[in-house]
């Protein structure tokens, strides 16, 4: 089992999160990542993330799910990892596309 670390800047820190690959299900386009620790395990109980990508045509669609338990009634939605999620797809996007002219 490899442990994946991410890095992102919330609100001008630094934030890290350790991940394993949970599934990866190439029929489905999917993905699913189980956070094992980092900053986000201080906020959850548990922290899953599923990306899954549907295909119609020359078109994808990404979605990210998320899967998580607060650690108590105070804490706030993962709505800023949001911003995250949408740089790395920019930056997959990018890469397929750099891919297609090459």
């Amino acid at each position: 089992m490899e442990i994946l670390t991410s890095h992102k800047t919330s609100d001008g820190k630094q934030k890290v999160a350790e991940e394993i690959i949970e599934a990866v299900d190439e029929e489905k386009q999917s993905v699913t990542y189980k956070v094992i620790g980092g900053d986000l395990m201080e906020l959850y109980k548990t922290f899953g993330i599923t990306v899954h990508v549907d295909t119609n045509g020359e078109d994808n669609l990404v979605t990210w799910t998320f899967d998580y338990e607060k650690l108590n009634a105070g804490i706030e939605d993962p709505d800023t990892l949001m911003d995250f999620c949408l740089n790395v797809t920019k930056d997959i996007e990018t890469h397929h596309i750099l891919q297609q002219k090459a």
